[in-house]
Parts: structure tokens; C-alpha cells; sequence
């Protein structure tokens, strides 16, 4: 069968996600909704979706009977908002990470998913990359031995500017959804939800986190160390360390095309780039076509949640992610 999408919002992500869609030959992009109908017409004449689906508020998509799933695409501080509306419509969803502002919001959407029988999955599309099933594989096969830490950055120079979202601290904006979601996710992945958490961070005038460190530590032993910043070019790369080796993400952490395992004896660089089947585009974003096939398969088995990236590690992270905010100082919500 054909999967009918529909996408709420017309920004960046969502324009990266429309182009991933059409790498899949059984998804079709049938609707979209935003704040207005000009930026949804503009949405929609660019990746050919017919003018009656093209909607100029996001409560006319979630009432478009087209539709198979939506991919919420909206800002952080809409996410809980723009899903109940479309899981109690009937929807699927798709949400982009990170989930939600905090644990509250995300436990919310899981509920009301769940009480409906409905798909939810958080879009942590690092998680169903070549590259990323490769990690799982490794260390389920013991490669590296009993994993003790994992260090992981992700960070760039963005100039200040009050206007951005990145800034603005009612969008959710700052370092830590944004970035660093990516390597406290990979720290999950890993060695599952921390027992303490120590955060320290930088804030910068809008209120948001401009630099942010965070030490996870685990009941088995292990430790995981993240960053993530707007201030500084960060490495942007991560570091999986066992017993008997480690397992290094180059630039990009979040989106590799290559992985090296070093051991005692031996050092292997794997290529990820054969096994995407020439996927040229996967490390700029096109990998997104990975977790919207896993989304498909879901929901062709009559499943509603992912065994990759599941409900309840989602929820914990945004917990794990509450607790680093609060120790550091940031708040999205006055009250």
C-alpha cells in the first residue's frame, strides 16, 4: 500500500522531510497545513500537493480525511499543542524531536496516544541510520566489551539574535532541544535512563542555554559526558568506550556515513555509505527517509509505538532533559 502524508509546518525540517518522502517509491505527500494558506500554497506548489490540501491552519490538516499520518514539524513550544490536535483527530504522528518542552507535555502526547490506539513516535532520525543500527549491532554482539562511557558534543558558532527561535526562550529555543537532545539520546541508546545528572551551563540574554555540560551517571557503573553549545564549535563527535575498545562517530555525530572501532589488537573503519546503496544525501538530511520507512512498517504490522525509538525512553529523556534545566536555570514557562 501507499502511505498518504501530511506535514504540519513549512520550515527547513519540514522542507528536508517533503524531499525525504520522495525517496520512498510507497509514501506519497498528499497534505500540509501551517499559519496561513500563503506559506501552505507556497509549501505546496513546490512538492506538488493539490490546492484543496493545502491548509491554511494547522485544525483544517488535522480534519483532512486524506490522510494516513501527519509529521508534526512545527517549533518545540507547538509540538504538544499540534499533536493532541491531530491524535485526537485520528492521526498518526510523527513529532519531531525534540518531543516536547518537557517530561509533562511528552508523558501527555504518550497517553493520549496510547488510550487512542494510535501511532506516536518521536523523530529521532539518527536512530534508523545505517550507522546508528551498526552501533546497536556492535555492541549487542559484545565488539567492545561492557560499555563504561560515552562522550558525545554537538555544537556550533550562532551569532546572537533575538529574533531567532534558537534565541527566543518561549519557543524553546537554546542549545540544549535543539543540539545537544542528539548526544544525551545517543548516551540513552546506550546505557539506557541515568540515575544522577549534574548539568552546568552558560545562559545568554533571551534566557535561553547558549553552552551546556551534562554527567550522567549510570547503576551499572558507567558515565556518559554531553555537550552541546551555540557559543562554540563543538568537535560534534562521540565516543563509545567498553571494556575491550571503542567505537568513535566523526564530525557529525548525529548523522555518520562512517564508524571506526578500535579494539587492542585491531582497528576497523566501516563504511556506512554501502550499505545506504549510494545514498549520497543521508549525512545532509536526506537520511530522513530511514525512520519514515521504519514508521511505515509500524503501522503496516498494525503496531503503534517503535521498538527503536520508543514512548516511554522518549519520556524519560525529556525527564533526564527537565533535570539539566532546572539545575542550570532555564525556563520556557513563567509560571
Amino acid at each position: 500500500m501507499s502511505f498518504r502524508w501530511g506535514i504540519a509546518g513549512t520550515g527547513t525540517i519540514a522542507n528536508t522531510f517533503a524531499n525525504a518522502l520522495g525517496r520512498l517509491p510507497d509514501a506519497q505527500l498528499v497534505a500540509v497545513g501551517s499559519r496561513n494558506r500563503e506559506t501552505a500554497d507556497a509549501f505546496g506548489e513546490k512538492f506538488g500537493i493539490a490546492p484543496r490540501h493545502r491548509h491554511g491552519s494547522y485544525e483544517d490538516l488535522a480534519a483532512d480525511d486524506n490522510l494516513d499520518i501527519v509529521y508534526v514539524a512545527s517549533p518545540h513550544s507547538h509540538h504538544h499543542e499540534h499533536t493532541l490536535l491531530f491524535l485526537n483527530a485520528g492521526r498518526p504522528v510523527l513529532c519531531e524531536k525534540a518531543f516536547a518542552l518537557d517530561a509533562a507535555q511528552a508523558a501527555e502526547m504518550a497517553e493520549v496516544a496510547r488510550a487512542r490506539g494510535l501511532f506516536l513516535m518521536e523523530a529521532m532520525w539518527s536512530r534508523f541510520l545505517p550507522a546508528y543500527v551498526k552501533i546497536r549491532e556492535l555492541l549487542s554482539e559484545g565488539a567492545i566489551g561492557e560499555v563504561q562511557s560515552v562522550e558525545a558534543d554537538f555544537g556550533f558558532r550562532f551569532p546572537a539574535d533575538p529574533t531567532h527561535r534558537l534565541f527566543d526562550r518561549a519557543l524553546g529555543g537554546g542549545a540544549l532541544l535543539d543540539l545537544g537532545v542528539y548526544p544525551v539520546s545517543l548516551a540513552s541508546m546506550v546505557l539506557g535512563t541515568p540515575d544522577r545528572v549534574t548539568a552546568y551551563g552558560t545562559l545568554g540574554e533571551t534566557g535561553v542555554d547558549e553552552h551546556t555540560a551534562v554527567l550522567s551517571g549510570y547503576s551499572g557503573g558507567a558515565v556518559a559526558l554531553t555537550q552541546c553549545s551555540m557559543r562554540a564549535p563543538l568537535s560534534s563527535t562521540a565516543r563509545i568506550t567498553g571494556t575491550e575498545g571503542h567505537i568513535e562517530l566523526p564530525f557529525m555525530m548525529h548523522c555518520p556515513d562512517e564508524l571506526t572501532v578500535r579494539t587492542r589488537d585491531t582497528t576497523e573503519r566501516l563504511s556506512l555509505h554501502a550499505a545506504r546503496g549510494g545514498d549520497d544525501d543521508d549525512t545532509t538530511g536526506g537520511g530522513m527517509h530511514h525512520q519514515a520507512r521504519h514508521v511505515q512498517e509500524r503501522l503496516l504490522a498494525g503496531e503503534s509505538e517503535s521498538d527503536i525509538m520508543p514512548l516511554d525512553e522518549t519520556v524519560a529523556i525529556m525527564r533526564t532533559l527537565d533535570s539539566v534545566r532546572e539545575q542550570i536555570g532555564v525556563r520556557y514557562f513563567d509560571h
